[in-house]
C-alpha cells in the first residue's frame, strides 16, 4: 500500500510539472519564429559577432597593406617651431669706416617654418616584399571570414538538428505517455472486474512515471537546445522557435573520393587561407634578405625662419632657403640582426608548408570519415522505418490480445517501450543524417 501511495503521488508531481511549463509558455506573447535550417544559418551568419569581428580584421589587415604601399611614396611633412634663448653679446666687425657690422646679433627669439620632402628610391626590394606580403594577407583574410562563416553555419546546423531531435523526441515520448494512460485505464478496469493482480497495476503505473520523466527530460533539452539556437540567430532571449523542416533526406550518392578531395582542395578557406600565409610569410623572408642592401634615398625642403641660420651673417629677419640631398645607407656590420630576421622568416614560411602538408595529409581521412558518416547515417534511418513498422504492429496486436485476455500486462508494456525506442531511434537517424550532410558540406568547403 505504502508503494502504491508513492508511485501515485510521484505521477501526481510529474504531471504537475508541465503544467507549470505550459503555464510559463503561456505568458510569451511573442509569437513563435519559425525557420528553416537554411533561414536560420542566414540569421546567424547575418548577426553573428564571429564574423564581424573576422571582418574587422580583414579590414585592419587591408590597412597595413595601404600602410605598406604609403610607405614607398613620397613623405611630405610641414614643421614649425619657436625657441626662446638666452641674451648674448652682439659679435661683430669694425669697418674702415668706423661702422660695426653685425656678423652675430642677439635675437633670443627664434621662429622656424620648414617644408620638408623624403623619398626612399632604392631599398632593395624590401618595401616592395612588406607591401606584397602585407596584401597577400588582405586577401588572406577573406579565406578567415569563409572559414568563420563555415564554422558558424556548421554549428547553427548541428544546434537546429538537436532542437529538432529533442522536440521529437519530446512529441514521441508525450504520445507514448498518452497511450500509457490508456492502457492503465484498461488495466485498473480488468483489475475491478477481478481478472488481473494489483502487481500488474502497479507496473504499469511504474512505467507511466518513468516516461512522464523522459518527458521532462525531453522538454529540457530542447528547451536549451532552442535557447542555444536563439543565441547563435540572434533572436531575443526567451524566443519561442519552430524548426520547419522536412523529414526526407537526401539520397543522391556522393561522387567519388578522389573527386571530392580535388573539390575540398580547390573549395576549403583554411587550405586558401594557409597556402596565402606561405606566399607572405615568403615575401616577409624576401623583406629580411633586402636587409643587406643599400637603402638610397632623396630628401629636400624650403626652410622659412627668423632667422635663418643657413644665411649668414644671422639678421632678425624672415628669409627663406632650401636644400636638397641624395643619401645612401649600406649596413656593413649589424651583428648578425639581418641574419636572424631572414632565419625567423624562413623557418616561419617552411612552418606554414608543413602545416599546409599535415592539412592536405588529413584532408582524404576526414572526407572519408564524413562519407562513411552520411552513408551509415542514411541507411540507418531505414533500419530505424522498419523498426518502426513493425514495433507499431507489435503494439497493436498485443492490445488486441490484451483486450481479448490472451496477452499479459508485461507484454503490452514491452511492446510500448519497443515502439518508443523504435520511435527515438528514428528521429535520432534522421537528425544524425542532416547533420553528417552538412559536416561532408563544411569538410568539401561548401
Amino acid at each position: 500500500m505504502k508503494c502504491l501511495t508513492l508511485i501515485a503521488t510521484s505521477a501526481v508531481l510529474f504531471s504537475v510539472v508541465p503544467l507549470h511549463a505550459q503555464v510559463d509558455r503561456g505568458i510569451q506573447t511573442q509569437a513563435p519564429l519559425q525557420l528553416t535550417v537554411d533561414e536560420a544559418v542566414r540569421r546567424g551568419l547575418d548577426s553573428s559577432h564571429r564574423v564581424a569581428e573576422a571582418i574587422a580584421r580583414g579590414e585592419a589587415a587591408a590597412a597595413v597593406a595601404g600602410g605598406r604601399h604609403a610607405a614607398t611614396l613620397p613623405l611630405i611633412s610641414a614643421l614649425a617651431g619657436y625657441t626662446r634663448t638666452n641674451h648674448v653679446d652682439t659679435f661683430g666687425v669694425l669697418l674702415p669706416n668706423n661702422q660695426l657690422s653685425v656678423i652675430y646679433p642677439d635675437i633670443p627669439d627664434n621662429y622656424r617654418t620648414r617644408l620638408d620632402v623624403q623619398w626612399p628610391l632604392y631599398t632593395g626590394g624590401r618595401l616592395d616584399a612588406l607591401e606584397r606580403a602585407a596584401r597577400i594577407e588582405a586577401t588572406a583574410s577573406a579565406d578567415e571570414v569563409a572559414a568563420a562563416r563555415a564554422d558558424l553555419t556548421l554549428d547553427i546546423t548541428r544546434v537546429y538538428w538537436n532542437l529538432v531531435t529533442s522536440r521529437e523526441s519530446l512529441r514521441v515520448v508525450e504520445e507514448s505517455v498518452a497511450r500509457i494512460d490508456m492502457h492503465l485505464r484498461d488495466v485498473r478496469n480488468q483489475l475491478a472486474a477481478g481478472l488481473l493482480p494489483p502487481n500488474d497495476v502497479l507496473t504499469v503505473e511504474a512505467q507511466q512515471s518513468r516516461q512522464r520523466m523522459l518527458a521532462i527530460q525531453a522538454r529540457a533539452m530542447a528547451e536549451v537546445a532552442e535557447a542555444e539556437l536563439a543565441k547563435l540567430v540572434g533572436a531575443p532571449p526567451g524566443t519561442r522557435i519552430d524548426p520547419a523542416f522536412a523529414t526526407d533526406v537526401p539520397t543522391a550518392a556522393p561522387a567519388p573520393i578522389d573527386a571530392l578531395v580535388e573539390a575540398a582542395r580547390r573549395q576549403r578557406p583554411e587550405r586558401a587561407l594557409l597556402v596565402k600565409r606561405v606566399s607572405a610569410a615568403t615575401e616577409r623572408a624576401a623583406a629580411a634578405a633586402a636587409g643587406r642592401r643599400p637603402v638610397v634615398a632623396v630628401g629636400g625642403g624650403v626652410d622659412y625662419a627668423r632667422p635663418n641660420p643657413h644665411i649668414f651673417p644671422r639678421e632678425g629677419a624672415w628669409r627663406p632657403s632650401w636644400d636638397a640631398s641624395v643619401n645612401v645607407n649600406w649596413p656593413l656590420f649589424d651583428g648578425g640582426r639581418t641574419g636572424s630576421e631572414i632565419a625567423e622568416a624562413r623557418a616561419l614560411a617552411r612552418a606554414l608548408e608543413e602545416r599546409l602538408a599535415d592539412f592536405d595529409a588529413s584532408l582524404a581521412v576526414e572526407l572519408r570519415q564524413r562519407l562513411n558518416e552520411v552513408t551509415s547515417s542514411r541507411a540507418a534511418i531505414d533500419a530505424a522505418s522498419d523498426a518502426v513498422r513493425s514495433a507499431t504492429e507489435a503494439r497493436r496486436v498485443l492490445g488486441e490480445r490484451f483486450a481479448a485476455g490472451v496477452a499479459t500486462s508485461t507484454d503490452v508494456l514491452d511492446a510500448q517501450v519497443a515502439l518508443l525506442q523504435a520511435d527515438l531511434d528514428r528521429t535520432q537517424a534522421i537528425a544524425s543524417a542532416r547533420f553528417a550532410d552538412a559536416r561532408l558540406s563544411r569538410a568539401l568547403g561548401q
